[in-house]
């Protein structure tokens, strides 16, 4: 199995910024609890702090269906009072149930299959 790598971005309010860091850290201790199979699993804050960069690595489809299992509730919370992605990458070759889930959560990734790497 290959490491998914996904990237997302959305939009925040000014308002919104102390919300964000305070359910980000919610967001990362769940991780560190319940997900052995994620290897990475950042937030970035433009300098304008009005866009969020998300990026995170897992070892599979398996262990990212399982994040998303995971952390289902939390992540709805996120989208739903700081704002849905606008865009979303996966990066390698994700399983067609992985590729469904991001369809019925409504967001339209742009896939990048491995061409070559270390």
């Amino acid at each position: 199995m290959s490491k998914i790598q996904v990237s997302a971005r959305l939009k925040i309010q000014k308002d919104k910024i102390q919300e964000l860091k305070k359910l980000t850290v919610e967001y990362i201790n769940e991780v560190r609890e319940e997900d052995s199979g994620t290897l990475q699993c950042d937030w970035f804050l433009s300098n304008e702090k009005t866009e969020c960069e998300i990026r995170e690595t897992y070892e599979s489809s398996q262990a990212a269906l399982k994040h998303q299992s995971n952390l289902g509730d939390m992540i709805s919370i996120i989208f739903r009072k700081i704002g849905k992605p606008y865009s979303v990458t996966i990066y390698g070759d994700p399983s067609p149930e992985l590729l469904e889930n991001a369809r019925v959560a409504g967001l339209e990734a742009k896939i990048y299959s491995l061409l070559i790497g270390l």
